[in-house]
């Protein structure tokens, strides 16, 4: 998801509450706070030799120790409201891929993809993924990109030629 998109979804739904579900029946608890936005630029080369960059932007979510009794979760229009001043401070790429950062005491450090929402009654539910690393240059290396898998050794050996 873009984060022109987000705010245009966010603006849509700013009456109902915002939850994330960052692995299937997980979400995020409604002590949660908005405590950092990233404005990412990368610039990258590739296994294959390849340079590209592209922006990201990060939002990072944290729950309160101390708010743990809360049971109301941030509105869409609280969370367009902090987004919005992040913007007014340092203005964010329209087109660049958001991506929200978050972990607790059960679930490791991850920087999440928005693989879509549902609407349900009064809330909106960001569903969030993980996206497995794989070889950008798979068709230097010889490795059809079907065929990756998350735990096969990397497509990148020194008999391909492209690392």
């Amino acid at each position: 998801m873009k984060i022109q998109e987000l705010f245009d979804l966010l603006k849509a739904h700013q009456e109902k509450s915002l939850r994330f579900e960052y692995t299937p029946k997980a979400f995020v608890a409604a002590n949660y706070h908005i405590t950092e936005v990233k404005h990412i630029k990368i610039d990258a080369i590739d296994c294959g030799g390849n340079a590209t960059a592209w922006n990201e932007t990060i939002i990072q979510l944290w729950e309160s120790p101390k708010e743990s009794d809360t049971t109301g979760y941030m509105s869409g229009y609280k969370a367009l409201s902090i987004l919005n001043k992040v913007g007014r401070m340092k203005a964010y790429d329209l087109a660049s891929e958001v991506k929200f950062e978050y972990s607790n005491i059960s679930f490791h450090t991850a920087q999440l993809f928005v693989d879509g929402f549902d609407v349900i009654g009064k809330t909106l539910v960001l569903k969030l993924s993980v996206e497995n690393t794989k070889c950008k240059a798979y068709d230097t290396c010889g490795m059809p990109e079907e065929k990756e898998k998350r735990n096969e050794s990397s497509c990148c050996t020194p008999e391909t030629g492209c690392c």
